[in-house]
């Protein structure tokens, strides 16, 4: 029956249209208070944060005081928030009404002193900075202010102090992809085109992305892929085998972004660094390939192919050599001394046993030995076109063997120059790929201790 008579008394002549102040001119103070529940969701296409939060409000109406003594000592009673006057004060990122659960009550004490607490779903536009994916921070902003009544009617306090708002997470859900670093609180006045002021209470919250997963999925097959690149360079570059490594590679990788691909932020006003980080990595594949393609083109060129030019033995066989201690061109030079040797010892025998016969045309031999018995000069003609011919073939097949031999010096030197070549630039390659991701690696170290 208490109840129901303060229920009555406080109702009857209400009028909930009017705010609750016995003089026009006095200011209705309404606190606010903000706890983060959970971050549901983090749209970076559309610019949109979707929060829940818990919102209490507290102000004093005027016209909804007792005395405890008449209602059995009652102190304090709900009563339905649609019988009493509620501040309009909204959040102005609000870009789509949420799901939020309906609270149909509000307590009232016998001071007159209104909390209305309420869980909120908040969908609210937020300038999103998905650059330093995934190690990102993101800082949205929630401004509570009153829609129409301007601060000599209504104005913004904060409930609590700003340092037990800001490290509030007594009931955060911390289980989920974000993280909640703090939750600021400011209050400011506005006005717009010199009109009345209006107050404000802005509360950022700053929310932190946990990167491990990203890290898992993302970086650690594109980084494996990478170093099976600077692997391959190790296969010698006269194999044909490295050709279809790199491109079995970059067809890897191109099915890895495709996969990917649904998984990186998209935003019409940038791209993610780690976008940046993928692109560039397929642009080292493919300067990889290439380089690749040159060195096995370079060492396996067509017979009758010019001798290396000189200055191209003084820049790569002489001083690349020494700057990159390269030390192996000793061997490919002795191998060729041993084998100009060997083509020069042949001839010399081949010489020796023509001269032998006194005569290398068979016509001079025919010419000196006509003073001699007639069947005995033409035993020796005979004897000497057969020899002749016997060494025509074996001059043949000793040009044979030096042009050869000369064919494989040849190949030699443009082997050597494509190895030596090949080290210079797989170092340079390697420089590149090791500077580019200490930088990577810095920049994000940076912004993840931030």
């Amino acid at each position: 029956p208490a109840l129901r008579r303060l229920s009555h008394s406080l109702l009857a002549h209400y009028q909930k249209g009017t705010r609750p102040v016995r003089d026009w001119r006095t200011t209705t103070n309404v606190a606010i208070d903000l706890m983060v529940y959970a971050i549901l969701s983090v749209d970076e296409k559309n610019q949109v944060l979707t929060t829940y939060v818990w919102y209490r409000q507290h102000w004093t109406d005027e016209f909804l005081r007792w005395d405890p003594e008449r209602f059995d000592n009652l102190t304090q009673i709900s009563l339905p928030v649609e019988s009493i006057w509620v501040p309009d004060i909204l959040i102005n990122e609000f870009v789509d009404v949420g799901k939020s659960p309906h609270v149909p009550y509000v307590y009232v004490s016998h001071h007159g002193e209104v909390q209305n607490l309420k869980p909120i779903q908040v969908m609210t536009a937020c300038s999103l900075d998905i650059y330093n994916f995934p190690f990102d921070v993101q800082n949205c902003s929630l401004t509570f202010t009153s829609w129409l009544h301007h601060i000599r009617d209504i104005n913004l306090s904060l409930w609590r102090q700003p340092e037990l708002v800001k490290f509030d997470r007594s009931v955060f859900m911390n289980q989920g992809e974000w993280e909640l670093l703090y939750v600021l609180s400011r209050f400011q006045e506005f006005s717009v085109k010199s009109s009345d002021s209006y107050a404000e209470m802005k509360f950022y919250v700053v929310i932190r992305r946990r990167p491990l997963f990203y890290t898992v999925s993302l970086l650690l097959p594109s980084i494996f892929l990478m170093v099976m690149d600077i692997v391959g360079f190790y296969l010698p570059p006269n194999s044909g085998e490295r050709v279809s490594f790199k491109i079995t590679l970059l067809l890897g990788y191109s099915v890895f972004l495709i996969i990917v691909s649904d998984t990186l932020p998209a935003t019409a006003v940038g791209t993610p660094l780690i976008g940046i980080y993928f692109v560039v990595c397929m642009a080292l594949l493919v300067i990889s390939l290439t380089e690749t393609i040159l060195i096995v083109r370079l060492v396996h060129k067509q017979d009758l192919q010019p001798h290396v030019p000189e200055w191209v033995k003084r820049l790569l066989l002489e001083r690349a050599t020494v700057l990159l201690c390269i030390w192996d061109r000793n061997k490919l030079s002795q191998s060729r001394t041993q084998s100009s040797d060997i083509s020069r010892q042949v001839e010399n025998d081949s010489t020796a046993k023509l001269n032998q016969y006194g005569c290398e045309d068979p016509r001079e031999c025919e010419t000196v030995g006509g003073a001699g018995p007639t069947l005995a000069s033409a035993g020796q003609a005979e004897g000497s076109l057969l020899l002749h011919g016997v060494l025509r073939e074996i001059t043949a097949i000793r040009q044979f063997l030096e042009k050869r031999e000369e064919f494989r010096d040849v190949a030699r030197e443009w082997l050597q120059v494509g190895y030596v070549l090949d080290v210079l630039l797989f170092r340079a390659y390697l420089a590149a790929v090791l500077a580019y991701t200490i930088t990577l690696g810095t920049l994000w170290s940076v912004w993840r201790d931030a």
